[in-house]
C-alpha cells in the first residue's frame, strides 16, 4: 500500500516563501509521476504542479508559474514544492498525489494515492 504524507505548511505573510515536502512509502517511487493540488475553502480542488518520474519534465498551473517550483529526490522518495512570492489567494490545503499514468497530469482523477494535506495560510 502506498502512503503519502505532506508536511511544511504554515502561516506566512504575503510575499513570503514556504517549502512543502511529500514523503512517499510503498511501491516503487521512481515509477510514479507526482502532482501537487490545492483546495481553498468552498472551492474545488485544483491542480498546481506535476513532475515526471525522472524529474526531467515539470508542469505548472498558470496561477503559480514563475513562483512555485516542483522537484523530487528519488533516492529519498520525496517530492517538494517551493513556493515563493506567496499571495493570499494561495491559501489552501495542499495535497500531494501519485500516479503511474503519463497523461492527464492536470486532472484529479489521474492520481491514485493522496496524502491528508497540509494547510498553507498567507495572511498578515
Amino acid at each position: 500500500q502506498v502512503q503519502v504524507v505532506e508536511s511544511g505548511g504554515g502561516l506566512v505573510q504575503p510575499g513570503g516563501s514556504l517549502r512543502l515536502s511529500c514523503a512517499v512509502s510503498g511501491g516503487t517511487f521512481s515509477n510514479y509521476n507526482m502532482g501537487w493540488f490545492r483546495q481553498a475553502p468552498g472551492k474545488e480542488r485544483e491542480w498546481v504542479a506535476a513532475i515526471w518520474w525522472s524529474g526531467g519534465s515539470t508542469y505548472y498551473a498558470d496561477s503559480v508559474k514563475g513562483r512555485f517550483t516542483i522537484s523530487r529526490d528519488n533516492a529519498k522518495n520525496m517530492v517538494y514544492l517551493q513556493m515563493n512570492s506567496l499571495k493570499p489567494e494561495d491559501t489552501a490545503v495542499y495535497y500531494c498525489a501519485t500516479t503511474q499514468r503519463g497523461l492527464g497530469l492536470r486532472l484529479r482523477g489521474t492520481y491514485d494515492y493522496w496524502g491528508q494535506g497540509t494547510q498553507v495560510t498567507v495572511s498578515t
